[in-house]
């Protein structure tokens, strides 16, 4: 990333090492159009999706991606992540692997849907 503080998402792709630009705007093309309502910002130096709360974000990294939903997302998807490295909170899918388009768009739909389906609940 460059010394300059991306302030859009558009900016701090354009700003991620090269290889993974691709990747970023795949990525950010399919939580687009899962969340199109969404405001876009960036909080804590990476991109988020927030709807009026936190949906998903993502941050570039050196060699990788990450792609951070809700902790309860992964965790219904956990059986289909395959060869990607997961944590708790983030699902990395590196430069040199295929974007797992399907299983991202799943996720983010999950997110959403668990969202709406809360938004009186405070304590989300």
């Amino acid at each position: 990333m460059s010394s300059q503080r991306p302030t859009t998402i558009a900016e701090y792709i354009a700003a991620a090492p090269a290889a993974g630009q691709p990747h970023l705007r795949q990525l950010y093309a399919i939580l687009k159009s899962v969340a199109p309502q969404a405001q876009e910002a960036i909080k804590w130096g990476a991109p988020f999706f927030v709807e009026p709360r936190f949906v998903f974000a993502f941050s570039a990294h050196k060699a990788h991606l990450s792609f951070a939903p809700t902790a309860a997302s992964l965790e219904a998807f956990r059986a289909e992540m395959g060869p990607y490295k997961t944590t708790k909170h983030m699902l990395q899918i590196r430069y040199d692997q295929p974007m797992p388009e399907a299983l991202v768009r799943k996720i983010a739909e999950y997110c959403v849907q668990a969202l709406r389906a809360r938004e009186g609940d405070a304590f989300w």
